[in-house]
């Protein structure tokens, strides 16, 4: 009688030009490795007469990670992504090289304690990172504009509207100045501003449309101060709302929430504070500023907060409210409710 062939689990360490391939049995045991370019063809290649006994994969999460995870997917290998940042190796450990940490993936996944990351839907990642770009062309815009007005003020001795900047037509920018060097530099800086702006459009355009394809987009749009960027911006980068099981666990991975180990009333250690996504705790700080601003149960709110705190913890405490909002939006398909957001406007209607 033919034994039937052992299961088996494989670690990927890749790096900007290689990975490294371990392969180990459901008992731990090395039964092979592999050191390979950074070529979808050779890895499956290599993979291919294992394919059958593969009971899982793991691919330690690199800033280029996409073309590996989306190619052996879609060749049909059930690989996960592993969250490198709450990853640890044994503290003791006296030598350790790209193989080892292969090995030390691969038995993570093995015993089934491995801290998985997630992955995007392929489709909508690429629309996600183009408007993550868009914030790199406004930053270069503004830096723009400031030296724009920078200049002004150190030749002139006065200060330039930046609404006005903004419009201004580049030809018109050499006339500001005397000297041909500060024209040149004007004419320049308004030409780049002037096509970083039609730049910008031009990607919000294109995600927007993908957006609208999106039930959620819409629905986000009624939380107080969350506008088309901000709802483009929460819906890119949430993606499947359903893994978070709760409002809270949203909110904390939006950086609302404070990072903080308590014991005894007392503060034991700090949590990493740049865990969850810096963009959508950008998007919910700047909503709750928006909010304050332009909604008064939002303003009332916020006042009491900063009354009793400060200015900072009372944004970031309406920050959390709102993306606990979202959550509830974008995971029960429903409405902005201001009763549910604010409870004590529910009271005073009974």
């Amino acid at each position: 009688m033919r034994r039937p062939k052992e299961k088996l689990i494989a670690g990927l360490d890749l790096h900007s030009n290689n990975v490294m391939i371990g392969i180990i049995n459901q008992d731990g045991k090395r039964v092979a490795h592999r050191k390979l370019e950074c070529d979808l063809a050779a890895i499956i290649e290599f993979l291919k007469p294992l394919k059958p006994q593969l009971l899982s994969m793991a691919v330690e999460s690199t800033f280029n990670w996409y073309w590996l995870v989306d190619g052996l997917r879609a060749a049909g290998y059930p690989i996960d992504l592993a969250n490198p940042a709450r990853i640890e190796q044994y503290r003791g450990l006296k030598h350790a090289n790209d193989l080892d940490d292969a090995y030390h993936i691969a038995d993570l996944q093995r015993l089934n304690i491995l801290p998985q990351a997630h992955v995007y839907d392929p489709a909508l990642r690429p629309v996600r990172d183009l408007l993550r770009r868009r914030t790199n062309l406004v930053q270069e815009r503004t830096a723009m504009l400031l030296s724009f007005k920078s200049l002004y003020a150190r030749t002139t001795g006065q200060s330039l509207n930046l609404n006005d900047v903004k419009k201004m037509d580049p030809k018109e920018a050499p006339k500001l100045y005397e000297h041909p060097a500060n024209q040149l530099i004007a004419q320049v800086q308004a030409e780049h501003m002037q096509a970083l702006e039609q730049s910008i459009k031009r990607i919000e355009k294109a995600v927007e449309g993908c957006a609208h394809e999106l039930p959620i987009y819409e629905k986000l749009l009624t939380i107080p101060g969350i506008g088309r960027i901000l709802g483009m911006t929460i819906t890119m980068e949430v993606g499947d709302i359903k893994r978070f099981k709760t409002d809270g666990d949203f909110a904390s991975y939006c950086r609302m929430v404070d990072a903080r180990h308590l014991s005894n009333g007392k503060q034991k250690a700090e949590n990493n504070q740049k865990c969850g996504n810096k963009y959508l705790a950008w998007a919910f700080v700047e909503a709750a500023n928006f909010s304050r601003r332009y909604n008064e149960n939002c303003r009332r709110w916020y006042d009491r907060k900063a009354a009793k705190t400060s200015k900072v913890l009372a944004t970031k405490a309406l920050g959390c409210k709102l993306a606990k909002a979202a959550w509830h939006i974008m995971a029960k398909q429903c409405g902005y409710d201001e009763k549910r957001m604010f409870p004590e406007l529910a009271m005073k209607t009974k």
